[in-house]
């Protein structure tokens, strides 16, 4: 079984995954607070993603994969670490004018974040599996 801190990161990531597409959804069907809704608990569960992966990589170090897919994995890992780094300052930008009611700097803004957050979200879930799973 694989310890719990970092099963308990796969499922904020991928609980941000789900809460990213449904928060497009709503947008696309107008529904503004429900978009909102979700996207608000999608960087709340990334943040406690953050939160946790720092935590336990503090306390337990770099985690190796062993696997036979080992060029495969991290070439994946590479591009989720990579634009996982990008991701916060996209948020930043991309939240401000929103929180602000700025949606004609918002709008733009999130449709650059939102597939890069989503490949983050959904790489950070294959990560996992590849590391404690597999």
């Amino acid at each position: 079984m694989p310890p719990l801190p970092p099963t308990l990161n796969a499922c904020f990531n991928a609980l941000s995954a789900v809460l990213l597409v449904c928060g497009y959804r709503m947008i696309k069907q107008r529904r503004i607070q429900a978009h909102r809704a979700c996207m608000l608990g999608a960087v709340a569960s990334s943040a406690c993603f953050l939160a946790g992966y720092l935590y336990y990589h503090f306390r337990v170090g770099d985690v190796v994969y062993r696997g036979p897919w080992r060029p495969a994995y991290l070439a994946l890992l590479a591009s989720h670490t990579i634009l996982a780094v990008a991701v916060l300052p996209l948020l930043w930008r991309a939240l401000r004018p929103a929180l602000a009611g700025r949606f004609d700097l918002h709008a733009p803004r999130a449709r650059i974040l939102l597939p890069v957050w989503l490949y983050v979200s959904v790489t950070g879930v294959v990560v996992y599996w590849a590391l404690f799973i597999r």
